[in-house]
């Protein structure tokens, strides 16, 4: 089949860090000023979740607005499930965050043993599609968990711990520019950190400001980032700027 994923360009970060902080404020937006809770609101965004996981799936190619239907709806999955761990089961931040990084590499492991790959140029088949979003899905939730566990465990700030995964990733980058990095390893370690990025500038502006936020709260910032993902995707879905073509299935991440 086509490829089931964009290109990643410039705008793919973009909207990867836009939708991760949607993932993280929309949560507490259902939740708490919804009043859903916290077990009514991971029901509904799993089952939302499915339902756009069955129209990705059934999609013949790369959809832009499916795709990143999913992936806003995969980021607050993987919110809720730190969440639920965390705050419903009382388990340690660093209890979540080493089992979701083991839980990583269990994935990558099974996809390379089976695919003999991990790049993302290679969705063609609807396997190697399923390893893709369930490694999506477990770097959302370990990017939650470290991200929580550096701005609050250990008191740094979600300012601070925006500013010092930002530094990481422009490393990664610097990194792979000068050859040092593999695509393949690039990309995977600057998603992983960029889920912790867009989640702690989420808190930066959502929470309050005794507890180090900008206290604009999570309605304000989940409809400014969802309508800028919304317009980003429409170029997309126009442009077409992020479509693999299949020369470049054999390509670097």
């Amino acid at each position: 089949m086509a490829s089931k994923v964009p290109e990643v360009t410039v705008f793919f970060w973009i909207i990867k860090v836009l939708a991760t902080t949607v993932g993280e404020t929309a949560a507490d937006l259902l939740n708490f000023n919804l009043g859903l809770g916290l077990a009514g609101t991971t029901i509904a965004m799993f089952v939302v979740l499915a339902v756009a996981m069955v129209l990705q799936y059934r999609a013949p190619k790369y959809i832009p607005w499916r795709y990143w239907l999913v992936v806003i709806l995969v980021s607050i999955a993987g919110t809720l499930i730190t969440d639920n761990l965390t705050d419903a089961l009382g388990v340690p931040l660093e209890a979540t965050t080493t089992v979701f990084a083991v839980a990583l590499a269990v994935v990558f492991f099974w996809w390379y043993r089976s695919e003999r790959t991990l790049s993302i140029h290679s969705i063609t088949t609807r396997r190697r599609e399923t390893f893709y979003w369930a490694a999506i899905l477990v770097t959302f939730a370990l990017g939650t968990a470290a991200g929580d566990l550096l701005a609050e465990r250990l008191s740094l700030g979600y300012l601070l711990s925006a500013a010092l995964f930002a530094t990481v990733i422009a490393f990664i980058g610097l990194f792979y520019g000068l050859r040092v990095l593999g695509g393949v390893f690039a990309f995977w370690a600057a998603y992983v950190l960029t889920r912790p990025l867009g989640a702690s500038l989420g808190d930066w502006v959502a929470q309050p400001a005794d507890s180090g936020g900008l206290n604009l709260g999570t309605v304000g910032p989940s409809v400014a980032c969802l309508l800028a993902v919304v317009v980003l995707v429409g170029y997309l879905s126009f442009s077409r700027r992020d479509q693999i073509t299949t020369e470049d299935f054999s390509a670097p991440a």
